[in-house]
C-alpha cells in the first residue's frame, strides 16, 4: 500500500485546517484520560482502550477495499513499526502523568517536543543548525525548567514523564515526515492500533477496572476513536502543507486543553507555567520562521 510522493499535494490552507481539526481531537483525548484517572482507572487500561478503538476502526477502514494481504504490506515495515512504537510509549506517559499531573502542565511540557526535533535534525538528518535555532533550542529547554521547577516545590517526580513523551514525539514526528506520502495512511493507522493493541493486553488485563456505568464505557470507546480520527487528520495534514506551514498550529492544543482544563476541572494554569509555556512557544517560532528562510 505505498504512495506515491507524487499524491502530495500543495494545499497548506486545507492542511492548517486538518492540523487544527487534528489537535482538538487529541485535547479530547486527554481531557478523557484525565476524567477517567480521576475516577481511578489505570493508565494501562486507558492506552489499551486508547489503541484496541483504533485498531477496530482501522481494520473496518482497509476491509472496506476487501481483506487482502497486499493491503497490509509496506516496504517501510520496520519504519511503520517503529513509528507506532514511539506513538505506544508517549501515549503511556502521558496518561500515567495524568494520575499527578494538570493538563495545562502536561501539554506545556510536550510541547518541548518541536525544540527537540530541531536539536536532533543535526544527527539524524544531516541538516545544519545554525547559532540562531540553537539559541531557540536553550531557550526551549528554559522554558520547560520554568514550567517543571526542577528545585521548588511544584516539582514533582512525574514531570519527567511529559519529558518523555516529548522526545517520543520528537522521533515520532520526524518519522512520520518521512513516511507520508510513501506510506498510506491507512496502513500506518493499521499498524499503530495493532502494535498498541498487543502491547498493552497483558497490561491492561493485570490491572484492569471495570466501568460502573454507560457513561464511562463510552469515554472509554472515545479514546480510541477521538485517537484513530486525529491521527487521521493529523497524517493528511502533512500531505497538503509543508511542516513548516503546519508547525505553529499545534500550539492550538494548549488553548483547546486550557479551556477544557477550565471547563471540565476547574483548573486554571499557575502564573509560572503560562511563562514557561509562553517561552517553549516563542522558541518553537523562532525555530520554525529559521527554518522557512
Amino acid at each position: 500500500m505505498a504512495v506515491s510522493a507524487g499524491l502530495l499535494e500543495d494545499r497548506p490552507h486545507f492542511g492548517i485546517m486538518l492540523m487544527l481539526g487534528a489537535w482538538l481531537l487529541f485535547a479530547f483525548v486527554d481531557t478523557s484520560a484525565k476524567w477517567l484517572v480521576i475516577l481511578g482507572f489505570p493508565a494501562f487500561q486507558l492506552a489499551f482502550m486508547r489503541y484496541a478503538g483504533h485498531f477496530v476502526i482501522s481494520v473496518a477502514v482497509i476491509a472496506k477495499g476487501g481483506i487482502a494481504r497486499d493491503r497490509f504490506q509496506t516496504g517501510h515495515m520496520w519504519q511503520v513499526l517503529s513509528r507506532a512504537m514511539l506513538l505506544v510509549m508517549a501515549t503511556l506517559s502521558n496518561f500515567y502523568a495524568l494520575n499527578f499531573l494538570p493538563l495545562t502542565v502536561t501539554a506545556a511540557i510536550m510541547f518541548s517536543s518541536p525544540v527537540i526535533v530541531c536539536a536532533l535534525s543535526g544527527p539524524l538528518l544531516g541538516e545544519h543548525v545554525g547559532p540562531w535555532r540553537w539559541f531557540a533550542i536553550l531557550l526551549g529547554f528554559a522554558g520547560v525548567l520554568v514550567v517543571i521547577r526542577p528545585f521548588g516545590e511544584a516539582f514533582h517526580i512525574a514531570m519527567i514523564l511529559p519529558l518523555l513523551n516529548s522526545l517520543s514525539l520528537a522521533l515520532y514526528s520526524i518519522m512520520t515526515r518521512r513516511l507520508a506520502g510513501v506510506v498510506a495512511t491507512e496502513t500506518m493507522q493499521f499498524y499503530m492500533g495493532a502494535l498498541g493493541t498487543a502491547v498493552m493486553l497483558p497490561l491492561a488485563l493485570w490491572a484492569w477496572k471495570w466501568p460502573d456505568n454507560p457513561m464511562d464505557w463510552m469515554i472509554l470507546i472515545g479514546l480510541g476513536v477521538f485517537g484513530w480520527a486525529g491521527h487521521q487528520l493529523l497524517t493528511n495534514a502533512h500531505r497538503f502543507g509543508s511542516a513548516n506551514t503546519l508547525m505553529p498550529y499545534t500550539y492550538s492544543f494548549m488553548i483547546y486543553l486550557s479551556v477544557l482544563s477550565y471547563l471540565v476541572f476547574q483548573h486554571l494554569p499557575d502564573q509560572w507555567t503560562v511563562i514557561g509555556a509562553m517561552i517553549i512557544v516563542i522558541s518553537g517560532l523562532i525555530i520554525w520562521k529559521r527554518e522557512q528562510r
